[in-house]
């Protein structure tokens, strides 16, 4: 696990620097704007979504340099899908990653903006990457576009879902859609960018999808099980908000087992992939077992 975290402290710092490059604090005009963006883009976490894309692109031997326009897009779609789910309208939460939410920070107008110019900023950062072929970056414009609506289809569906009784496969496409998408994304951009076969390229697509479905189940479960200050959000809030997660439909320890029989599915797919997947293991137990 040691290595895991240490590839998640390199992938965040190439990630970083790359963010703060796209994102700089230029003292123009929009300044108050742009605080409000590297507000939520520099507020910590993992950078979970981007350590796939490159751990991804790096066993099909794609250079890091074609991957951190990507991977850096990739968060801020993320972010600025954090901004917008932690509204009054939406979430209504005031904590994210240990501190104020952007809305809180700032205002909600400001935020909701902040939100929606990381959107476009993100397909401008692959519409203009000097590093991919013009047929590689269309691709991966197609598949953030479809990623990030279906990121907000599953937002829709969770806000509509909330107070009902839903059964386990309308749990699942909530999430297959709200965080599975990007996640499932995430790892195919890479994969992509290392010019894998579309044989490959669906493989990984499939792994990123178990990927997405592990790590909802594993929130859900933290949610209930871990404290504010650990989980750096407001712990307890599913269950307060009356969400449609796995524990409430199955059961807490039949959660856990579900996130367990993942992990495994996902250890054994990875021998179906070429290349070295050393890495995309790590994230894979890193996701199973963090807070843990």
């Amino acid at each position: 696990m040691h290595q895991t975290y240490m590839f998640f402290e390199e992938a965040a710092t190439l990630v970083n620097a790359e963010l703060d490059r796209l994102v700089p604090e230029s003292g123009q005009a929009s300044a108050g704007l742009e605080k409000a963006m590297r507000w939520s883009l520099f507020g910590g976490g993992k950078r979970l979504r981007p350590a796939l894309t490159i751990a991804a692109g790096r066993a099909f031997g794609a250079d890091d340099r074609r991957l951190l326009g990507t991977a850096a897009a990739i968060e801020m779609i993320h972010t600025y899908s954090l901004i917008h789910d932690d509204l009054p309208s939406m979430d209504d939460d005031d904590l994210r990653r240990g501190r104020a939410t952007c809305h809180v920070k700032f205002n909600e107008a400001t935020a909701i903006l902040a939100g929606d110019a990381l959107q476009a900023l993100a397909f401008q950062t692959i519409a203009e990457d000097g590093t991919l072929e013009p047929g590689e970056r269309i691709k991966l414009i197609s598949g953030l576009g479809q990623a990030a609506s279906r990121m907000v289809v599953g937002q829709h569906l969770d806000l509509e879902a909330e107070g009902k009784d839903l059964t386990l496969a309308e749990i699942e496409n909530i999430h297959r859609n709200k965080t599975g998408a990007l996640i499932a994304f995430s790892a195919e951009a890479g994969a992509v960018i290392g010019k894998a076969s579309d044989e490959g390229v669906a493989a990984v697509r499939d792994i990123g999808k178990k990927i997405g479905l592990l790590f909802q189940i594993v929130d859900d479960v933290l949610d209930i099980t871990q404290t504010t200050d650990l989980l750096g959000k407001t712990a307890g809030k599913d269950a307060a908000s009356q969400k449609a997660t796995y524990p409430a439909a199955i059961g807490l320890d039949a959660a856990r087992d579900l996130s367990v029989e993942i992990e495994a599915e996902l250890m054994k797919d990875l021998g179906g992939i070429s290349g070295d997947t050393e890495m995309l293991a790590g994230i894979i137990s890193f996701i199973a077992h963090r807070n843990n």
